[in-house]
């Protein structure tokens, strides 16, 4: 059987999982897969999503921001999962995104929809409360089926919630990311003032996650060794939570780093998907410091833009990146560590283009082409179990 699959993520912004949904959904209408994306968002805008996309797709409603976290997550809950129950019908599958599309499936499932619900786990959110984490919790438990982008969260899955998940990679197209001219360098650079300084690119905004404070340690310590330094560009900001605190907190250390905001720290915002394309092109390296990922989509697009990377020695890295080869991996918040790698990129010629050899050689090995196969293969093996278990009233 061909199954009808439904691709559910709970935003249209550019953030990780809606990055890897829209992708993977154009890489399965490429081999023919009927897929359709159902995302919570604005039906009346231009696109709908952050960048337009050739793969079909529904918009559902979504609701009007809410005080909370929980008020958020709750009530986007609620909208999606009355979208997909009006639009269960359709579908074989409901292949979940997040947290928040993986409840509002299952919630659709109970109503009577006679789908199975698949659920990828891009990572594990540091929710606070009883009631997040216990939504986060039915969110791994409640699917038919989960996957992950990496086998780190494999292992946490098995370990922390005794679930058996299958991994699938991310993947990247490089096509996205490709050469710009030397004045459109020239035009990204002048825009926030750059010169002949080294240019460092950070993508996901400023927020804990992605260890942006030791990001601007770094930065600090660097200008301190010979001023003026580099310049970072930190692109993104758009998030479903709400980091303003940290946000202000790790700016309001500018002063006492010695950096000052629009000349040696540049927010350029959520981009346009080809203003990020020519950023990546633009800077001279990137600096990712996360402290956690799901697998980091962004170091394979920096890599796919012939840019140097500097990043964490965390677990899921290292499943694909090896320092000194394809990336320099640094001890996880220390800006001190940072800083000496990101000053062994300036000035080393020979090293950046290494590793951009070496990260050649790793986008190679990640394709949605090759992701999308995979899902292919587990869609018809989840599609007649489904129906196997629904001849024989096992279900519903």
């Amino acid at each position: 059987m061909t199954p009808r699959v439904a691709l559910v993520t709970y935003s249209t912004k550019p953030r990780g999982g809606v990055v890897h949904t829209l992708a993977l959904a154009e890489a399965l209408t490429a081999l023919g897969t009927d897929v359709t994306v159902v995302a919570l968002g604005d039906a009346g805008a231009e696109h709908g999503f952050f960048r337009p996309t050739s793969a079909r797709h529904v918009l559902v409603p979504a609701p009007a921001p809410a005080d909370t976290l929980e008020g958020r997550v709750f009530s986007s809950v609620d909208a999606l999962a009355s979208g997909l129950s009006e639009l269960a019908g359709e579908f074989d599958i409901v292949h979940t995104q997040d947290c928040i599309s993986a409840r509002a499936a299952v919630r659709a499932r109970e109503a009577g929809a006679e789908v199975a619900v698949l659920r990828t786990v891009h990572h594990i959110d540091d929710f606070t409360t009883a009631a997040l984490m216990d939504c986060q919790r039915q969110a791994i438990l409640e699917p038919d089926r989960v996957l992950v982008v990496s086998d780190y969260w494999r292992r946490l899955l098995d370990e922390s919630y005794g679930v058996v998940a299958t991994v699938v990679h991310n993947g990247v197209d490089a096509s996205r990311f490709g050469p710009i001219s030397r004045e459109q360098r020239a035009t990204f650079r002048a825009a926030i003032g750059a010169g002949n300084r080294f240019v460092f690119l950070a993508v996901g905004g400023i927020e804990p996650r992605k260890g942006s404070i030791y990001l601007l340690e770094a930065m600090g310590r660097l200008k301190a060794r010979a001023a003026p330094g580099p310049v970072l560009a930190v692109v993104g900001g758009h998030s479903f939570q709400d980091y303003a605190a940290y946000r202000s907190a790790a700016l309001g250390r500018l002063p006492e780093l010695g950096l000052t905001l629009g000349v040696d720290v540049v927010l350029l915002g959520t981009l346009p998907d080809a203003e990020l394309a020519a950023w990546y092109r633009s800077a001279d390296a990137l600096a990712f410091p996360s402290l956690k990922e799901g697998w980091g989509l962004v170091v394979l697009e920096a890599m796919s833009a012939d840019l140097p990377v500097v990043a964490t020695d965390i677990e899921v890295f290292r499943e694909y990146l090896s320092d000194g080869d394809n990336a320099l991996l640094v001890p996880p918040a220390e800006g001190a560590a940072l800083a000496d790698a990101m000053a062994a990129l300036m000035t080393g010629a020979d090293l950046r283009r290494r590793l951009c050899a070496g990260g050649h050689r790793v986008v190679e090995r990640f394709t949605w082409a090759a992701a999308a196969r995979r899902h292919q293969s587990i869609y018809h093996e989840v599609a007649v179990q489904n129906a196997s278990m629904l001849r024989n009233g096992l279900k519903g």
